[in-house]
């Protein structure tokens, strides 16, 4: 049995993708996870509040990263360069996750209750973007903007990249805020 706590994680966090692959989530328990992973439910527990959660470990790890990256830009840089730069940052992060990631992926859109913690995950970094912005001086509304905004073009980039690994994430990030920006000028 296990005894280091990161190992544990991730021997929990592998047994139910096993377990979600091949019940699916639904006919998978906490206590199923555990079992395959070695360990107790309990100990199941401690490290994670339920099994959806399962899922999304690291999300703390990103939302610290982001934040502090947008505290890091100049003062004087615009919201969306600011939160463009927070995304560069981010790209070792996303790049070391990605086998995982893909793995999770399919499990996730499969199920609606893993979509609505994707979701609720999303809007909490949005909600600390925002925070990180207004910070800076940025106000309430427009922070907001740029956070919501900011993140979909995250993702796009993400989503881009998954697609079409020709290019690293780094070039799907700028051509997906060059996107943006080109959309924001079609308004003019």
């Amino acid at each position: 049995m296990p005894r280091n706590s990161d190992d544990v994680r991730l021997r929990l966090q592998e047994a139910a993708l096993e377990l979600y692959l091949e019940r699916g989530y639904d006919k998978t328990t906490a206590g199923d996870i555990a079992a395959r992973a070695g360990v107790t439910e309990r100990t199941f527990f401690r490290h994670f509040v339920d099994k959806r959660e399962v899922f999304f470990d690291g999300q703390e790890q990103l939302r610290e990263l982001l934040v502090d990256a947008v505290a890091a830009v100049p003062a004087d840089t615009k919201p969306l360069p600011t939160l463009r730069a927070a995304f560069h940052q981010a790209v070792p992060l996303i790049e070391h996750n990605l086998p995982v990631t893909e793995r999770r992926y399919p499990v996730i859109m499969a199920t609606p209750a893993l979509q609505e913690r994707s979701l609720a995950k999303h809007a909490a970094l949005v909600a600390a973007l925002t925070d990180a912005l207004r910070a800076r001086g940025v106000s309430e509304q427009l922070a907001a903007l740029h956070a919501q905004v900011g993140m979909d073009t995250y993702a796009i980039a993400i989503r881009r990249w998954g697609a079409d690994r020709t290019d690293d994430l780094h070039t799907h990030l700028d051509r997906a805020f060059t996107d943006l920006r080109l959309a924001a000028n079609a308004l003019k």
